[in-house]
């Protein structure tokens, strides 16, 4: 394919992939496949000669797209969102047209120093504490995935206090050290903060939440108490604001005082609600942050940028830097210290141009814009919570902040998982389920840009329907 095809062929596709979004409703949300599909359907090897654009064209929709799960269908009300715009999607051909690998300065100026900035203006939007900017210690970076910024957070914790201990304690080795090491958080948690401690290798200890789903700062101290008695070095804690069963919020405000009182590493998972703090209203949710080592939310799950585009801030972005620092010859530069060298930042070497679509999505859509998408969601998850409580034969079972809905029909456990079931083999809508406290209810997250009332509306008439067919 020469630049005149590609023209050509471009063209095709950003009309393929608009006629996509624009229909995409028309689709069913989940994919019905049975594992194993795809390889039936094209041969088990490479072709020797090339083929055509018009050969390969078609397969797109005979091949890959009953294999698609739709997650950008206004009737996919699954697990959360992940965003996705237009001018998203244009940042992202030009990053691949780019295509540089920015683990340094040197290595593409723009992409580090657009970061930088980028990181600044999503800070200043959140109201974080100045320590998170840069120019001081602090500063940004963009990750894949929260679970990620997790992982890197407690390996930078985990080098802080390996050290920390080798000074008080010269005579023990890593390994010993490794082996006394706590990480805390709550038994409402993201499963990731349990797979960090894994690929760590230290110990997790879940907290037990109040009857709110909250992890409470005395529940926190008193199991800091407890492993300190028994020889243990706590030194690392995950506070999460809107977790992914029932989006309940740990309180910062508590937590915070009680690791800054015992020198434990407090990391911040707001990765689906965080985009939220930048209204105005949903704010205090936030206080608190100002105990905070790191802090991190995902782009891409609720500001209309594509995945993937994790955003992570340090308030000492030494913490990061001293524990990742390995700095080869071929790697150096003559303005390192100046900027930063992002390679140290994370844990691959390599990293795209994502700050780009960040740039576009801002500029395009304006803080104000971003803020309408977002409260439209919320809208709509009232305008469903309202829905379920008209109906006496369900119960919402959390209280609804952002765009989830947690709901049951009140009935047993089986016959909810019935329910969620026959919801999905119908194939109108898609939701998950969660659990908490052994109660087994359904999630219904307001995912797609494009929702609107009348896909609520359908929704609960597709859910009703069945419920009522199994009752």
């Amino acid at each position: 394919m020469d630049a005149k095809e590609f023209r050509r062929r471009g063209k095709e596709m950003v009309d393929y992939v608009a006629d996509y979004l624009e229909n995409i409703q028309t689709r069913r949300p989940l994919s019905d496949v049975q594992p194993g599909y795809l390889r039936q359907l094209i041969p088990g090897e490479a072709p020797q000669d090339p083929e055509s654009w018009d050969q390969l064209f078609p397969d797109i929709e005979r091949v890959i797209m009953p294999g698609v799960t739709h997650w950008h269908s206004p009737h996919f009300h699954a697990y959360f969102p992940t965003s996705n715009s237009y001018p998203a999607i244009c940042a992202d051909i030009l990053s691949d047209a780019i295509g540089c690998i920015g683990f340094s300065w040197i290595a593409s100026p723009a992409c580090t120093e657009l970061e930088v900035v980028m990181m600044d203006w999503l800070a200043k939007m959140l109201e974080l504490p100045d320590q998170f900017l840069s120019g001081g210690k602090g500063g940004g970076v963009i990750h894949g995935t929260a679970s990620e910024a997790t992982l890197v957070a407690l390996l930078a914790a985990r080098s802080h206090a390996v050290n920390k201990a080798k000074e008080c304690h010269p005579d023990m080795t890593d390994a010993q050290i490794l082996g006394k090491l706590v990480a805390y958080t709550s038994d409402q948690a993201h499963s990731s903060v349990e797979r960090a401690c894994l690929l760590g290798a230290v110990k997790c200890r879940l907290v037990k939440s109040d009857e709110n789903e909250k992890m409470r700062g005395d529940a926190l101290q008193e199991a800091i108490e407890e492993d300190k008695q028994n020889g243990l070095i706590p030194f690392f804690c995950v506070a999460t604001l809107g977790t992914t069963g029932c989006l309940s919020f740990d309180p910062l405000i508590e937590i915070g005082p009680v690791c800054q009182k015992e020198n434990v590493y407090m990391h911040v998972d707001a990765a689906y609600a965080g985009s939220s703090f930048i209204c105005e209203e949903f704010r205090p949710l936030l206080n608190g942050v100002e105990f905070a080592d790191s802090f991190n939310f995902n782009p891409h799950k609720w500001m209309l940028v594509n995945f993937d585009c994790s955003a992570m801030w340090f308030k000492d972005s030494s913490d990061v830097v001293d524990a990742f620092n390995v700095d080869p010859l071929y790697l150096k530069h003559e303005n390192q210290g100046a900027v930063p060298d992002y390679r140290h930042w994370q844990i691959p070497l390599g990293r795209r141009f994502r700050s780009l679509k960040i740039w576009f999505v801002l500029r395009l859509y304006g803080v104000k814009g971003i803020q309408d998408h977002i409260r439209k969601h919320v809208r709509l998850a009232h305008e469903f919570e309202e829905l379920v409580k008209k109906n006496s034969a369900f119960e919402v079972t959390h209280e609804v902040t952002l765009g989830l809905v947690c709901f049951r029909l009140k009935a047993d456990r089986a016959t909810n998982e019935t329910l969620l079931q026959n919801i999905n083999k119908d194939g109108r809508i898609h939701m998950v389920p969660s659990e908490s406290k052994g109660k087994y209810f359904l999630r219904f997250a307001v995912c797609a840009a494009s929702t609107e009332s009348k896909d609520i509306t359908f929704a609960w008439e597709v859910i009703q329907e069945l419920a009522d067919q199994l009752m």
